[in-house]
């Protein structure tokens, strides 16, 4: 059999620790092994136990979030924590990444995403929701939204998915095909085949030729 994921759940609203705990131990290949309701607990349960994923809570009292990040790269260091908030400031969510947090998640959303980002991490991969994905996108590279309506060729750009069009303004913004993966969650032969399709669509020979496709619609700003 295999080994299960070990979780400590850390949070300051027991109604929500409860919560998270109930869906966890739906599934069967994850085990919560603690749990903690402020910072303290959180160090003092780590000095003396390990967990494949901690679920922490950004604002908890006695000591929070950044400041326990910040304790265990002294030497105390939970395995891929993932950080529950109920903001998404794109400064806050940098700060924990640069940290060592792997996962980012919303407190309206955490119910919806927490299993597969749990199983994500675990494997050493980043989780974010939905919401937390899209500011990090459009903050790292600059992307702005499509407006369709507006472009030269909106014909053609109507025959392209939305992934596509993801895709595409990466490319124009000379991302490989490893970092797309990386920043959309898929892999790289996923890449590399919408890569070709566009390619097909569009008549284009190149992914230089994308690029331009991109700049000369108006797909980045």
């Amino acid at each position: 059999m295999a080994k299960k994921i070990s979780i400590h759940i850390a949070d300051d609203h027991q109604v929500l620790l409860d919560g998270l705990k109930a869906v966890l131990q739906l599934d069967d290949e994850l085990e919560v092994v603690g749990s903690s309701l402020n910072g303290e607990e959180v160090l003092q349960w780590f000095k003396n136990n390990t967990a494949d994923v901690l679920i922490l809570d950004i604002s908890m009292d006695k000591m929070d979030g950044i400041q326990l990040l910040k304790e265990f790269k002294k030497g105390i260091t939970p395995s891929n924590p993932i950080i529950l908030s109920s903001y998404d400031d794109i400064k806050l969510i940098k700060e924990v990444l640069k940290l060592g947090a792997l996962g980012f998640l919303s407190k309206k959303c955490a119910a919806d995403h927490i299993i597969e980002a749990v199983k994500t991490v675990a494997n050493g991969n980043q989780y974010f929701s939905p919401s937390i994905n899209e500011k990090i996108v459009k903050s790292f590279s600059g992307i702005s939204a499509v407006n369709i309506d507006n472009n030269n060729d909106g014909a053609l750009i109507n025959i392209l998915t939305e992934r596509e069009i993801e895709i595409l303004k990466l490319i124009a913004l000379e991302y490989t095909s490893k970092e797309i993966s990386k920043s959309l969650f898929i892999s790289t032969n996923t890449v590399e085949s919408h890569r070709k399709n566009m390619m097909k669509k569009l008549k284009i020979k190149s992914s230089i030729g994308l690029a331009k496709f991109a700049l000369k619609n108006n797909l980045i700003k």
